[in-house]
Order: structure tokens, then sequence, then C-alpha cells
């Protein structure tokens, strides 16, 4: 088995080995991960922190040992904290990350960082805070960043940075924590599924308080929520049918 970390800001990761092939999430500054298949020009890899599997690049990675590799993967995530800062490589170079990149790699990378950063764990009361830090974000499907997000990756990436995990898709996200009965029994930071005719569950959303609800669609935007589901007012209309709300934290 072999070991590798991702050394660029943001990089695509694709359900079949091709440029042209659907992105299905992105792979951060500092994520490492197993590859499970090299192929010349890609590889196939599974995430450390979500487990996720995908193809990438294999010009946008480097190799781990085995040993840097489980002591990346044993430690707490140090994140940066602002929403662009700059790493200093060993040629001195400079290279954007975005926030939510890793850090934890930097001396193998031989990479410099100056910038705010983290390693708490934070309470469900500072979720809705770091929620609108990506408010108006446009939806981009894989996407994991302030300047393209899908609905999952939007929860995903709020959760990381206070410090908790969630897997990458809603439905993946929708097997973890408490189910609650009511909206009524929800807390800011709990998690509202929404699903599709054929059942299966298709979106997620950050509860805020009195029953509105933070997500990913067309944008991170602010909408009512209510037992039916999602309430758009610009549309005038339900837009999303709500399945459960789960309590994570």
């Amino acid at each position: 088995m072999k070991y590798a970390i991702c050394n660029l800001s943001i990089v695509p990761l694709r359900a079949e080995a091709a440029d042209s092939s659907e992105m299905v999430t992105q792979v951060l500054y500092g994520e490492s991960f197993k590859v499970l298949e090299e192929r010349k020009k890609w590889s196939r890899i599974r995430l450390d922190y979500d487990k996720y599997e995908g193809w990438i690049d294999n010009k946008q990675f480097v190799f781990l040992t085995e040993e840097i590799h489980t002591e990346l993967k044993n430690q707490q995530p140090i994140l940066t904290e602002d929403l662009v800062d700059m790493i200093q490589t060993e040629e001195n170079q400079m290279l954007s990350v975005i926030m939510g990149s890793t850090l934890n790699g930097l001396s193998f990378l031989s990479h410099k960082f100056e910038g705010r950063n983290f390693q708490n764990v934070y309470p469900k009361e500072r979720f809705i805070e770091t929620a609108l830090l990506y408010l108006n974000s446009p939806y981009l499907w894989g996407g994991k960043t302030p300047f393209g997000i899908d609905c999952s990756g939007f929860t995903q990436m709020v959760y990381k940075l206070n410090g908790h995990k969630l897997l990458r898709d809603a439905s993946q996200q929708a097997t973890q924590g408490e189910a609650l009965s009511f909206i009524e029994e929800s807390e800011p930071g709990d998690l509202a599924f929404f699903d599709n005719a054929d059942g299966a569950i298709v979106h997620v959303g950050i509860i805020m308080e009195d029953h509105y609800i933070i997500h990913a669609h067309g944008k991170v935007r602010i909408d009512r929520l209510d037992h039916t589901g999602i309430f758009n007012y610009e549309k005038n209309t339900h837009t999303h049918k709500l399945r459960v709300i789960k309590r994570i934290v």
C-alpha cells in the first residue's frame, strides 16, 4: 500500500480517471490518503479524513512513507483559519490555501506558514457563525470551498472547522448521530436531511434559530424550515421535502 499527501491548494477528485470526468469532491491542501490503485497518469485514492474514494491526477500529490502517513493520520488536524492565506514553498514560491486546509504536513513538505490556525474542538454554539462565512458561496457539485461548494461539502466543512467529523455525502451524513422526532426539539447546528420522490436522501442543511436553515442551493442561502421542508420565499414554494433531523453534536 502507498500513501500520499496533497501539496496543492484545491485538487479535484474525480469519479473516473479522466479530466473530463465528474468531480465528486475536492482534496484540500495537506489532506493525506491511501493510494488504492496507481496508473500512468491517475491514481485511485481513499481520503483519510472521510474515507471518500475517487481518482486524482498523479501530478497533484506527493508520496509519503507509511510511518509519516500514520503519524499524520493519528493527529488532530491543524487547520487554516482565514478565508485565503499563503504558504511558502521550499523554492520560496507562494502557494495560496483556502480556509480549512490542513497544516500537519508542513515539515514533511518543507513548507512554511505564518498565518492564523487552530486545533480546537468548538461547541455547537459556534457552528452558525462558521456557516455564515460561506453565505452566498456559489453551488458547485463536489465543491468544498467558499468559491464553490455543494450541500454536504458545506455541512462537512462547517463541522470540520469546529473540530467535528462528518462523512462526505448527505446520505452518508444521515447515518450519523441521533434522530429527532420534531423540529421543535432541534438546536442551531443540528442537521436537517431531505429526500427525493424515490425516498433517497439528496440534500442537507444546518438548522438555525427560529425555524430557519442555512444550506447550499444555487448558493449558500438562508430559508425557512417547517414540517414539510424548506420554503423558498423567492419562489413561494417548498423546494425540499424534509426526511429527518439528526443531532450529531
